[in-house]
């Protein structure tokens, strides 16, 4: 793969996550019975970083977790069983039910991994509500799927590829679009 562009640097991912931070505080009126829950892998590290800022600015802690979707997802049948999915528990620090839960992944496509995710949580509890925070939406949907928070909407052809690192798992934070 070629790299064709850097869209956002260390600086433009902090920006977009403190914008969306705030965009989550004035939707739901505050943070009143909110659980942030990271997808893994790099979902999890972005939910860490909302639940900071926003309890920073609050002034109150709120619940977070991170959620493995490997057996919720629809193209395991397409796997060998030389290699089986290294299957993680999910770690929620509190029980979902009746709490406005906010999804958070790095990259928003097809929309299948959310459809996962929302069936894990279902397995775990009822949420009155289920939020979606991304920080790229790319497009090209397969399934009805929307996030209520984006960091940055970037165009895509289904030729590219985009790329969140965080330093948390890749040593430095940009996203990169990579030409197939």
């Amino acid at each position: 793969m070629e790299k064709k562009a850097t869209v956002l640097d260390e600086a433009a991912i902090r920006r977009a996550l403190t914008r969306v931070s705030h965009e989550i505080i004035e939707k739901n009126k505050g943070v009143k019975d909110l659980v942030l829950v990271g997808i893994k892998t790099r979902g999890v590290p972005i939910a860490d970083r909302l639940k900071e800022k926003i309890e920073s600015i609050e002034g109150q802690s709120i619940e977070g977790g991170e959620l493995d979707i490997t057996l919720y997802r629809d193209d395991l049948e397409n796997k060998s069983h030389e290699n089986d999915p290294d299957v993680k528990e999910a770690h929620i620090s509190t029980d979902i039910t009746h709490k406005k839960v906010i999804l958070v992944d790095d990259v928003l496509y097809t929309g299948r991994t959310v459809r996962a995710a929302m069936d894990a949580l279902m397995d775990l509890g009822r949420p009155s509500q289920i939020q979606l925070a991304v920080l790229v939406d790319r497009g090209h949907r397969e399934l009805p799927i929307t996030a209520n928070y984006v960091g940055k909407n970037i165009p895509t052809s289904q030729n590219e590829v985009v790329t969140v690192e965080l330093s948390e798992t890749d040593a430095r934070d940009e996203v990169i679009i990579y030409e197939k």
